[in-house]
């Protein structure tokens, strides 16, 4: 046990010169998300071919989560209730990767058919954070929060990311990133609006309105190190991507098409949602899709024993979970975690203003029940 922790924490050590950051305002468009995509294919397909539709949106989805196909709600769609869903986008099998790979996009979203309202939070795959594995008696202890689902899968994800902003996380939505290719292909290219030129894994972009294949679309997607705005621009390029596809795929015709299109779903989508729960979704929950609100979880760029990383503030980290926990019906709470342990006595010994938007250099992470600062060897 002791050995397969070793290995588990070596491999996170491994990964702490993968990442670099940048900052970005906050979005004021709605963020698209592969729930939207699904949903929208669930209403769409339902209508436009009937029973033999229905059967291969059937099928796709017992591919998805393995659940035989369930028919079944769960209790909380069916009873109507707020829901939050977790959205991972992960990278296994990019860039040379054989591994289980880390979430490279982390989107929390909230549903509430109540209030018709919708939040979409992106999290910053270098934020700070406790990693929690498996099991609820399984800690990493403090790295990034994207490192999760190398070591807990989604289930390590949901549970990192729910004691992160105090928020219960009732389901979750895994994409591998190779489905943006495919998707693409099956589309026959997406057209984007590239920001600035640059070129990438043997690929060019230019300034302006793009084609792109899904050789070029994954491409655009993956390029972090020459974008001014970082990791933010990155995660905005891939969004740009999805909504592409999203619209793409509305426009497309015939049932061949669509059938391509639940393929790649099958083969790249991974849920615990069952097949009940997406319909009942797409009929009783799509009203709050009008009127979502969305945001950054916004960091301070930060070094650590020379490793980069966002450092959310604890005011930061409260503000979103009030709004979460709103969005859900539920009443405001003190977060006290382990971020917000590590923010307060790095402010109290160390000096740390998080009023200011200087590179943080001082910041130390402290043993779990002391003030023992902890060697980066034990990451």
């Amino acid at each position: 046990m002791e050995e397969q922790h070793s290995r588990r924490q070596q491999k996170i050590f491994r990964n702490v010169t993968l990442v670099q950051a940048g900052l970005l305002k906050k979005s004021r468009r709605p963020l698209p998300t592969i729930i939207g995509l699904l949903v929208t294919f669930a209403v769409m397909i339902a209508a436009t071919w009937g029973a033999h539709a229905y059967f291969s949106l059937h099928s796709a989805l017992v591919s998805m989560n393995g659940n035989n196909g369930s028919t079944a709600t769960s209790a909380r769609i069916a009873a109507k209730k707020p829901i939050s869903i977790l959205v991972l986008g992960v990278d296994q099998g990019l860039e040379g990767r054989h591994d289980k790979g880390n979430s490279d996009t982390i989107i929390l979203v909230t549903v509430n058919p109540t209030t018709k309202k919708a939040t979409m939070t992106s999290i910053p795959r270098d934020t700070l954070t406790e990693i929690l594995g498996e099991t609820s008696s399984t800690s990493y202890y403090m790295f990034k929060v994207n490192s999760a689902y190398q070591f807990g899968g989604s289930s390590g994800s949901v549970k990192t990311v729910s004691a992160m902003l105090n928020v219960p996380i009732n389901y979750y939505v895994e994409v591998n990133m190779k489905a943006l290719k495919s998707l693409a292909n099956a589309l026959g290219g997406v057209d984007v609006n590239v920001p600035f030129s640059f070129s990438y894994d043997w690929c060019d972009f230019k300034k302006g309105k793009q084609h792109l294949d899904g050789r070029h679309a994954i491409a655009y997607a993956r390029m972090r190190y020459d974008d001014p705005r970082g990791d933010y621009g990155r995660q905005l390029r891939q969004r740009q991507i999805i909504q592409a596809v999203v619209k793409k795929g509305l426009s497309v015709n015939g049932l061949a098409n669509y059938q391509k299109l639940l393929k790649v779903f099958a083969k790249y989508v991974k849920t615990n949602l069952t097949f009940g729960d997406m319909t009942s979704l797409a009929i009783n929950y799509r009203s709050a899709a009008s009127n979502i609100s969305s945001g950054y979880i916004q960091g301070h760029d930060a070094t650590i024993s020379g490793t980069s990383f966002q450092i959310a503030s604890t005011e930061e980290l409260q503000k979103w979970s009030n709004k979460l926990r709103k969005s859900l019906g539920l009443s405001m709470q003190t977060l006290t975690n382990q971020e917000t342990r590590q923010n307060s006595l790095n402010e109290t010994y160390n000096g740390v203003d998080f009023s200011s938007n200087e590179t943080i250099t001082n910041y130390t992470i402290y043993e779990a029940n002391s003030i023992t600062p902890r060697s980066s060897d034990s990451w």
